[in-house]
């Protein structure tokens, strides 16, 4: 029979290899942008991207069976912080999937509209990008971590130095985001400015997932005092 114990390393160990997996699909978008913009090898990229990305179906199914199989005896008295917030947290690796789906799109997105590499907006696209990979490797840091915190009934785990950096390269995103549809409009010489605006916004839409998982994670958190993902706002006064 399973332990309590056996339950929350099994279910660490499912994420960890998920949120590994999550961020190589990710750190491939940079790369296949640069490839793009000097006529590499970007396509084979994608198809790296895409198997990637099936991987990461296949083991987010799993997690959610390690957590919707597992009985009473499995979760046990230790784990209790899992099963008060089963729901929750089956949704919220619903929604971590949509990182790597996301990542997917973007490139296909690229490839199909074909846009001029030799521009600024782009230029911000690729900036974009790389925001994007700092804020999945702060991600999988910040999940595994608070995973850990509900697996473990006497866990303690503080998550708002990594929340707080995920919100302000969001914020970075935006403002990149910004200056590339202002620029793709404002610039007579760059055609189908349309084509910048809807990619600029496919990748603000992955910026904004990955900020809305910590979301996630604040109000999950918030039941349980053993983790802290906000900072106490009376701690200066003190």
């Amino acid at each position: 029979m399973s332990t309590d114990a056996d339950f929350g390393e099994r279910l660490e160990e499912h994420t960890e290899t998920y949120l590994d997996r999550i961020n190589d699909c990710v750190a491939l978008l940079p790369r296949a942008l640069d490839e793009y913009a000097s006529d590499g090898p970007y396509r084979e990229t994608a198809d790296e991207i895409a198997a990637i990305e099936s991987e990461c179906d296949g083991l987010v199914r799993e997690i959610r069976g390690v957590i919707t199989n597992a009985g009473p005896d499995d979760i046990g008295l230790l784990n209790t912080r899992i099963n008060f917030n089963e729901s929750a947290l089956l949704d919220f690796y619903t929604e971590l999937d949509v990182v790597a789906n996301h990542t997917e799109r973007i490139v296909q997105e690229v490839i199909m509209m074909r846009p001029d590499a030799d521009v600024d907006p782009f230029g911000d696209m690729r900036e974009m990008a790389a925001r994007i990979v700092e804020m999945v490797a702060v991600l999988g840091d910040v999940v595994a971590r608070f995973v850990h915190g509900l697996a473990r009934s006497d866990a303690t785990e503080t998550l708002t130095e990594g929340i707080e950096s995920i919100r302000a390269l969001e914020s970075e995103c935006d403002e990149l985001r910004n200056d590339a549809i202002a620029t793709a409009f404002a610039d007579d010489a760059i055609g189908e400015p349309l084509v910048y605006r809807e990619l600029a916004i496919l990748l603000d839409e992955l910026a904004n997932t990955i900020e809305d998982l910590t979301d996630r994670i604040i109000v999950i958190a918030s039941k349980e005092p053993g983790i802290v993902t906000e900072a106490d706002p009376d701690a200066d006064e003190e």
